[in-house]
């Protein structure tokens, strides 16, 4: 998670295992796509920085952040893929759609990791305004994206060892 003094886009590459025999799917929202792009950019420049091949990393588009959990559903039921990173941006605005669509696409992703036997990266931004979703997209916050690849590398290495 990123913080005023602590951000995964930072990371040290030496405590990120080699990543060259993974394969990492990731699903993107379309809604807010600047946002959006840029996260996508800084996921796959980190998956190919640690060793992910880019036919390695299949990436899918789904309209809003609310479908992401169905996307990264199928990803995973027939990507054969390793992970799942599933980015998107919700922006508040003026009614409560702001709290259903973030609800909603937080419990959509935890119930992907409690029933799918591989991890489903959340690196969807909810944030009050524009400026803080591009602090978080590249800006001054670093890369949400560059962070949920960094976790994804993390988390299969974490299931290679518990199988060995």
């Amino acid at each position: 998670m990123a913080t005023a003094d602590h951000s995964l886009s930072q990371a040290n590459s030496t405590f990120v295992p080699d990543a060259s025999r993974m394969r990492i799917g990731v699903v993107v929202s379309e809604w807010n796509r600047t946002i959006t792009e840029n996260l996508l950019g800084g996921a796959c420049d980190t998956l190919r920085k640690h060793g992910v091949s880019p036919e390695n990393m299949p990436v899918f588009r789904v309209p809003g952040s609310f479908e992401l959990t169905f996307g990264a559903q199928q990803i995973a039921k027939y990507g054969d893929v390793d992970a799942v990173i599933v980015l998107g941006c919700v922006i508040r605005g003026e009614t409560s759609h702001f709290d259903y669509v973030c609800k909603g696409v937080t419990e959509g992703v935890t119930r992907l990791n409690a029933s799918q036997d591989i991890p489903v990266i959340f690196g969807v931004l909810t944030t009050e305004n524009i400026q803080q979703a591009a602090d978080r997209a590249g800006g001054k916050y670093g890369n949400k994206g560059e962070e949920s690849a960094i976790t994804a590398i993390k988390m299969i290495d974490f299931i290679c060892k518990l199988k060995k």
